[in-house]
């Protein structure tokens, strides 16, 4: 015989699928549906509404897709997958309860994704899909509770090893509405989740009215957990069937005495605890350093430890996250010599001593050991006072300085130190050699110099422009001009032949930088370019002429565009335009993944 859900054998009383043990189905309601609406639009689309107090809840897609299923609170908060970012599979808490998000994976299954919640939620969710192709259908199941409904928890005066009285149901989650198995010691009824009718063959036992005693509840083992979803067996004892009165297990028939059933215990969540990291090294090898770590908020449910909000450890002193560190002291600087001599006998020279680095024991270590900010220079100029100098001096230039008559030659003198020589420190002298001296080149039969026009009209009606004039190198004689080479006037002084004029000012005028580049290398981008109206003075003004005013902006490269077709660019995923749509195309790993979507968006 199995064990009823009211914990006596024999009873038959089963949950229904509200959760009530023996109940007839109308405590609750079963909400299902499947969302097939065509979608043409991409983006987010409600699928349905989960309301508050919601249980069982299973979300399906039917077959597998690129679309992708959300979930976010009636305020707005995203649950899971909102923002276009997709969340990985896994657990999600939210509306009162956890969601389990699951997605298949993409090459050896069919099955679409899913998320499913053990309820009850605490507040409105709204499920969406985000749409990327053909809808193939979303299957939506939860069941809410009606008025007078009974308590799912077990009453605070009920005593371990009491009848359930109806309570306690638990629904298989994944398909609230199953087939329930029929035994044939039961009308309609069924096992509970968790227990296999079929493990369980009963034996042949004598008529109910001639059993005196029967196995029952009588408590369950300790809980392996105090918090956080434990677990526990249940107890059974041999008792009266009359009384209730505990007996002998040896006057029961041990054939028929239940299976021990594990349970869950303790559920609730356990307290939010600070996890400390392990310290990061010193960011100094020496001295006075720092060193982090790192700390998270973690709470432990369902033998799992998850990341939680900071705000939940708030009733906890949280951990320093940084701290100063010292691996030893630090070497220092030593001068271990004084001085050299200087390296010249006069003038300026250097001099060098010996610097090294010390450990804390004596001991000489590499320079990186040391501050080396800090390190005494080893190496500095010295002056050993002036030395003897002497008047030095170049040859004469093979150039007279006029082409006929009386010019000059030219050379350059200077007064420098003489490391050969011993003369006396107090310097050259006064006695100056010269640096010019007479030359002819005989009489003069014509003369050569530069000759100019009259200034042409400036550059400009009003502001500052430009005037020339020509500018020739002429030999003259006594009855005519004979137009030279310009090298041909070397010694003379080449007049201007461009100077700057200035009129009336031409108040305020539109001035404008260079077109920027095209936006689009074909089929028809546009330029632009800045445009300001500015004074003489060059300070912004309002008083050019609107109509004259430059264009801003213009078309450009309205060819058509020939595609560059590349073999090896395709996409690897069938999900690519989410690539695109989250802007991921930047990375080389996505811009690989899925070449051809990222080009498309590149090209446009």
């Amino acid at each position: 015989q199995s064990l009823g859900c009211d914990e006596y054998l024999g009873s038959d009383k089963v949950m229904d699928k509200c959760g009530v043990c023996g109940g007839d189905n109308t405590a609750c309601k079963v909400v299902s549906g499947v969302f097939k609406h065509t979608l043409m639009k991409v983006g987010y689309h409600k699928v349905v509404e989960i309301p508050e107090g919601a249980t069982k809840i299973n979300i399906t897609e039917m077959i597998k897709s690129r679309n992708y299923l959300a979930l976010r609170t009636r305020s707005g908060r995203s649950i899971i997958n909102g923002n276009w970012a997709i969340d990985r599979p896994g657990k999600y808490e939210g509306v009162g309860t956890m969601f389990t998000y699951r997605r298949p994976n993409e090459i050896s299954s069919t099955a679409g994704e899913s998320f499913i919640a053990e309820g009850p939620t605490s507040e409105i969710a709204d499920v969406y899909m985000i749409y990327q192709q053909p809808n193939p259908g979303v299957h939506y199941e939860f069941i809410l509770p009606v008025e007078n409904l009974i308590s799912t928890q077990l009453p605070a005066d009920r005593r371990s090893g009491d009848p359930l009285n109806g309570q306690l149901g638990v629904l298989d989650s994944s398909n609230p509405n199953r087939e329930e198995y029929e035994s044939p010691h039961s009308q309609g009824g069924g096992d509970y989740p968790g227990r296999n009718p079929k493990s369980h063959v009963p034996a042949a036992l004598p008529p109910k009215r001639q059993r005196d005693y029967n196995w029952k509840q009588a408590g369950t083992t300790e809980c392996t957990a105090t918090c956080g979803r434990g677990s526990r067996f249940v107890i059974f004892r041999c008792v009266h069937r009359v009384s209730h009165e505990e007996v002998s297990d040896s006057l029961c028939d041990t054939g028929s005495k239940p299976s021990a059933e594990e349970e869950p215990c303790n559920v609730q969540a356990c307290p939010a605890f600070w996890d400390i990291g392990e310290w990061s090294e010193c960011s100094k090898t020496c001295g006075l350093g720092m060193q982090h770590r790192q700390v998270l908020c973690r709470q432990v449910y369902a033998n799992r430890t998850l990341t939680v909000q900071p705000n939940r450890c708030q009733h906890l002193e949280k951990p320093e996250t940084t701290s100063t560190c010292q691996l030893k002291i630090c070497s220092e600087w030593q001068i271990r010599t004084e001085w050299s001599l200087c390296s010249v006998p006069c003038g300026v020279g250097q001099r060098s001593r010996e610097v090294r680095c010390v450990s804390n024991v004596g001991d000489f270590v590499d320079d990186e050991e040391c501050n080396m900010k800090l390190r005494p220079t080893d190496i500095e100029n010295c002056d050993m006072g002036p030395c003897a100098k002497s008047w030095f001096f170049t040859e004469w230039g093979n150039r007279c300085s006029a082409d006929c008559g009386v010019g000059v030659r030219s050379r350059s003198v200077l007064c420098m130190t003489n490391h050969i020589s011993s003369l006396p420190l107090e310097g050259c002298g006064h006695e100056r050699p010269a640096e010019v001296m007479a030359c002819n080149n005989g009489l003069c039969e014509s003369r050569v110099q530069w000759f100019t026009g009259s200034w042409s009209q400036c550059s400009a009606e009003c502001g500052s422009g430009t005037q020339h004039r020509e500018v020739v190198c002429l030999r003259k004689s006594e009855d005519s001009f004979t137009v030279l080479q310009p090298f041909e006037c070397p010694s003379l002084e080449r007049p201007p032949n461009q100077q700057t004029c200035n009129f009336k000012a031409c108040g305020a005028k539109w001035y404008h930088t260079d077109w920027s580049s095209c936006s689009k290398s074909c089929e028809g981008g546009f330029r632009v370019r800045e445009v300001r109206c500015l004074s003489d003075d060059m300070t912004p003004s309002d008083h050019c002429e609107a109509q004259l005013r430059p264009d801003e902006r213009e078309t450009c490269n309205t060819e058509p565009c020939v595609p560059e077709i590349d073999e090896n660019c395709r996409d690897n995923y069938f999900n690519c335009n989410v690539v695109v749509q989250a802007r991921l195309c930047v990375y080389n790993y996505y811009k690989a993944a899925c070449c051809a979507s990222c080009t498309r968006v590149a090209n446009r």
